[in-house]
């Protein structure tokens, strides 16, 4: 950057320091020893130390032994020219579990030997891979539900039948056993009913919606119900845009993540389950078979202090017929699923320890654009 005689802008480094921190992505810059001359804040929070205890450390010593990233560093070096490498494994005890990355290694040409290091972490990615998974099968389950309904419903209306039948004309110990037949049966049924909910495809009528007043709604029913017990507190944006949205099905998503919630955290006493809203630009998924890209800057969540999800079961929890509970269907999860993915938005789950987080992201209303500056209001919309 140059002032009006051509020299140099005084402001120069200020402002190459202010856009370095600015990026997103880690970037860090390491000399021709090795030792790191340089971190932004994301590399910081990345590597979990400060940008002046990073620099009295060789690169070698802050990632895991034996890391590809040494090898593209003298890569880099001897090609003097750039060199990418995707889906890298940085995981280790120092920086935690699956830090699937890609990296950028470029020389630094002014300072011979030195190489800049960008790292972008894929968590965004891949949820957005899973959540085309999760359509799939959500898919799958909609010709499953097609074909139970005309394979198994018929079927038990005769079995059930049969069985008053015969409560008629037995024992009371026996009368016990039809019974049982009965109420399995039912269960059944509603099993079926619950299933033939993923085989509706009509299009569903949608218009801008304050998700306030919706979760605002949620909250009275939980109350009234299966959250009387559990403290339900909010973080809302109150300048956020519309959500293009169908307020019943919307309905439907939050009561059964917030009955997620509250079954997982069970008895505590201190069980807390918080509602946040927020605008978050800069998230765009492309829509298969075509070059369009939706933007979906709309961020929902339901946090609880229960005890977590199993790190096993987190990439499939979205699945049909995954449960944690002992009588669960595991069809709820999949069916918010569905639904969010019928509204062009993605839904993902985050568990740390005990603390385990519902985000979804969904587009705003018609018209309302993503460079549009929020917050331009107080108060609800």
């Amino acid at each position: 950057m140059t002032g009006k005689t051509g020299e140099p802008h005084a402001a120069a480094p200020e402002l190459a320091l202010a856009v370095l921190n600015a990026i997103q992505n880690p970037v860090i810059l390491v000399d021709a020893s090795g030792l790191i001359a340089f971190a932004n804040w994301e590399a910081e929070s990345f590597f979990g130390a400060s940008a002046s205890h990073l620099a009295r450390h060789n690169v070698s010593t802050v990632i895991p032994f034996g890391s590809p990233l040494l090898t593209l560093i003298d890569q880099v070096r001897e090609r003097k020219a750039p060199v990418s490498e995707y889906r890298v494994d940085l995981s280790s005890p120092r920086l935690g579990a699956e830090k699937l990355v890609d990296i950028y290694v470029a020389p630094v040409t002014t300072e011979p030997g030195s190489v800049v290091i960008v790292i972008q972490e894929r968590s965004m990615a891949d949820k957005i891979d899973r959540q085309l998974t999760h359509r799939g099968a959500a898919r799958s389950v909609t010709g499953l539900a097609s074909m139970l309904a005309h394979e198994i419903k018929n079927p038990l209306s005769g079995i059930r039948g049969a069985a008053q039948l015969l409560e008629t004309s037995v024992t009371d110990e026996d009368r016990a056993l039809t019974r049982l037949i009965c109420e399995e049966t039912d269960r059944i049924v509603s099993l079926v009913d619950r299933m033939e909910v993923f085989s509706d495809e009509r299009p569903v009528d949608r218009v801008p919606l304050n998700i306030h007043a919706v979760l605002d709604h949620v909250k009275v029913v939980a109350r009234a119900g299966f959250a009387r017990n559990i403290k339900i507190t909010e973080l809302y944006d109150p300048s956020l845009p519309p959500v293009f949205a169908n307020r019943d099905q919307l309905v439907q998503v939050f009561l059964n993540l917030i009955k997620n919630a509250s079954e997982a955290i069970g008895d505590r006493p201190d069980g807390e389950i918080q509602l946040t809203t927020a605008y978050r630009p800069g998230i765009r998924l492309s829509v298969a078979g075509t070059r369009e890209k939706i933007s979906l800057p709309l961020e929902f969540c339901v946090h609880d202090n229960g005890p977590g999800v199993p790190s096993d079961l987190l990439p499939h929890l979205f699945d049909p017929f995954i449960t944690t509970k002992t009588n669960g269907s595991g069809l709820g999860l999949a069916l918010v699923a569905k639904i969010i993915g019928g509204h062009g938005g993605i839904v993902e789950c985050d568990s740390q320890g005990s603390r385990t987080t519902f985000r979804v992201l969904m587009p705003a209303s018609r018209g309302v654009s993503e460079d549009d500056d929020f917050p331009k209001t107080k108060g609800h919309i």
